[in-house]
């Protein structure tokens, strides 16, 4: 049985049984708890670099964790768009507990979309949704650059069992999750472009520490390096191999999710900027501040960026499953220019936000500083640089059509 059998098979069982009917409506009350708990501790996260365990264990009890694994697995089968609002929330709260949020959404999209049929993989997610574990991402690696389409670790085999040894130079909270998903070379003798993708839980691997985390923002993520030593089985390794699951769920979801989160960061800044600008109004007998026409640009940045991330929200909702439309240059080249365009427009609006409220906004100490959002947003067209998405996308771009329409 190959995997696209195996998961209609699997569907098809769900179906047979009585139908679950999502509801949505817990969703708002529920992110708006971990948001309370995240913006409690986000001062504290970001000043002494730690891991936002109040807010991660907010999501644990509310049960976010699990909330795109299928019902007949424990979760609610959550569908992109709520994730994506939820990662907006979270990011006006504390960017690093947004950002953790997103990284560990992507990888249990992954394990939804492409280990589904697995018996590994569905008892993984189980496990998911039952123990609401979090599952860190370990893409980087060695001095690649960032080049997530290029392994130099490769997959040892023995028998049944595998290991694996990487030095990922850069594990986000990687100390603190509950399981890792990780990429490799399917063999010694494998390019390192023929990669595989692996869930592996705590009880399979060890953490050695070999860099540190000292960062201008996003300090909360945790981001260390380590040296990742693995061993466990060959089930652990999804049945499909990486360079599918990269096109249809990893970039796709990883992007909208990440941009999502700036977003809540951008938005949390222009709330502050209009909080000052008010209060600066009110102040001079309605007479607007110089400030006045920076909030305006921001104000307007941010609705051009929550347009360019929903219009991306929808086409990927409405091409889920069409494997042929997710792998057309088109798409490809759409979903990797909306990470290049959130993360300059994110930047833009809290820059903007910043100059709105002047000093208010510089200082560190004041009802409207806006300091930590922008140390924070700066991160976003670092996190897979600006500049190598918009070089290998280049020849793609050439070969797509210019549109004839509006809608095209």
């Amino acid at each position: 049985m190959n995997v696209q059998e195996a998961r209609l098979r699997s569907v098809a069982a769900e179906e047979a049984t009585e139908p679950f009917v999502l509801d949505r409506s817990s969703f708002g009350a529920r992110t708006a708890a971990v948001a309370t708990a995240a913006a409690a501790e986000a001062e504290a996260v970001d000043r002494d670099a730690r891991f936002p365990q109040a807010a991660i264990d907010a999501a644990r009890a509310q049960r976010l964790l699990a909330v795109q694994i299928p019902h007949r697995f424990g979760g609610e089968g959550a569908p992109i768009s709520d994730v994506t609002d939820m990662c907006y929330a979270l990011g006006r709260a504390c960017a690093s507990t947004a950002m953790i949020f997103a990284m560990h959404q992507t990888k249990i999209a992954c394990l939804v979309r492409h280990g589904t049929g697995s018996s590994w993989h569905e008892k993984l997610m189980r496990r998911v949704a039952a123990e609401q574990m979090l599952l860190a991402s370990s893409t980087t690696e060695g001095q690649n650059g960032g080049n997530i389409r290029f392994s130099t670790a490769a997959v040892e085999r023995t028998d049944t069992e595998i290991s694996l040894v990487r030095n990922a130079t850069v594990i986000s909270y990687g100390a603190q999750a509950d399981g890792i998903v990780t990429i490799a070379r399917r063999a010694n003798d494998a390019a390192g472009s023929d990669q595989v993708l692996l869930a592996i839980t705590r009880d399979d691997y060890t953490l050695e520490p070999s860099l540190a985390w000292e960062t201008l923002g996003m300090r909360g993520t945790c981001s260390a390096g380590f040296e990742l030593k693995f061993k466990g089985t060959a089930e652990q390794i999804f049945p499909e191999g990486y360079d599918k699951i990269h096109a249809q769920t990893m970039t796709p979801v990883a992007h909208l999710c990440w941009s999502s989160a700036w977003a809540g960061i951008a938005a949390a800044a222009v709330e502050r900027a209009q909080g000052f600008i008010r209060k600066a109004a009110r102040g001079a007998g309605g007479q607007m501040p110089p400030g006045a026409a920076h909030f305006t640009a921001a104000k307007m940045a941010l609705t051009k960026l929550r347009a360019v991330i929903t219009a991306n929200v929808d086409t990927y909702s409405a091409h889920e499953h069409d494997e042929r439309a997710l792998s057309s240059l088109d798409f490809q080249s759409q979903i990797n220019l909306l990470k290049v365009e959130a993360s300059e427009l994110a930047v833009e609006t809290v820059m903007s936000a910043m100059r709105a409220c002047g000093l208010s906004g510089y200082r560190n100490d004041g009802d409207f500083s806006v300091g930590r959002h922008l140390r924070d947003v700066l991160s976003a067209p670092i996190m897979i640089n600006n500049e190598r998405i918009l070089g290998n996308i280049a020849t793609a771009s050439l070969m797509s059509s210019v549109p004839g329409a509006l809608r095209d």
